[in-house]
C-alpha cells in the first residue's frame, strides 16, 4: 500500500479506511460479524429507600452483600459466574448500581465499569455487541426504568415494556448462541420473599 503523506486531514483517511472495508467485505460476500458476548444477565439494583436519598436501604444492602452467593462459580448452573461487570454511572441522583454490584466485584476481583450514564443503555450495548466481550460473560446492574430498552438494544425480546417498580429479584439472561439470541427471566430465589 502507497505510503499517505502526513499532511491527509482525517476526511482522506476515513475514506481509505472506509474503502479498504469495503474491499474486504466483497472478498467474502458479507461484511465481518463481531461475535457477541456468550451471555448478558441484567439486573436492577437493589432495593431504595423511600426517602429519595440516593443510597440503598438496608434490605437493599443486604441483597447487594449476598450477591455474590448467587453467582460464585458453581452457585447456580442457571447463572454463569460473570467475567464482566458494569454499572450505571454514579449520579446526583443514584450511587446504588455501584452499591449493589461492589461486594460481588470484591468477590470475584472485578473492577466495576460504570463509565456509562443510565439514558446511554444504546451506547452500552453496542460495546456489549463490538466483540471486545466475544464469548464471556458480562453482568449489568442498571436503572429499573430503562432495562427493557437495554435488552431490546441488545437484540432480545423483553419479557414486557416495563420493569415493574417494586420488582428488585428478577435476572433477565440473555444468551447468544448460532445467531440466535433468547431471553429468560429468572428469579433470585435469594432473600425471603423473592419470587420463584
Amino acid at each position: 500500500m502507497p505510503r499517505l503523506p502526513l499532511r491527509l486531514g482525517l476526511a482522506p483517511v476515513f475514506l481509505l479506511l472506509l474503502a479498504s472495508l469495503i474491499a474486504g467485505c466483497s472478498r467474502t460476500g458479507a461484511p465481518p460479524r463481531l461475535q457477541p458476548p456468550a451471555t448478558v444477565l441484567l439486573i436492577r439494583h437493589a432495593e431504595k429507600l423511600d426517602n429519595g436519598e440516593i443510597d440503598l436501604s438496608p434490605i437493599g444492602f443486604e441483597r447487594a452483600r449476598l450477591l455474590p452467593k448467587i453467582f460464585a462459580p458453581g452457585a447456580r448452573p442457571d447463572l454463569p459466574t460473570p467475567q464482566f461487570l458494569f454499572a450505571t454511572r454514579i449520579s446526583p441522583h443514584s450511587d446504588r448500581p455501584v452499591q449493589t454490584l461492589t461486594p460481588l466485584a470484591e468477590a470475584l476481583h472485578l473492577p466495576i465499569d460504570n463509565s456509562f450514564d443510565n439514558d446511554q443503555y444504546r451506547a452500552l450495548a453496542s460495546t456489549l455487541l463490538s466483540g471486545k466481550y466475544a464469548g464471556k460473560v458480562v453482568l449489568v446492574v442498571w436503572h429499573h426504568g430503562k432495562i427493557p430498552q437495554l435488552a431490546a438494544a441488545l437484540g432480545a425480546k423483553p419479557p414486557d415494556n416495563r420493569w415493574p417498580d417494586d420488582q428488585y429479584d428478577r435476572i433477565w439472561r440473555i444468551d447468544y448462541v448460532n445467531g440466535k439470541v433468547t431471553l429468560q427471566d429468572l428469579p433470585y430465589a435469594l432473600m425471603p420473599g423473592d419470587s420463584k
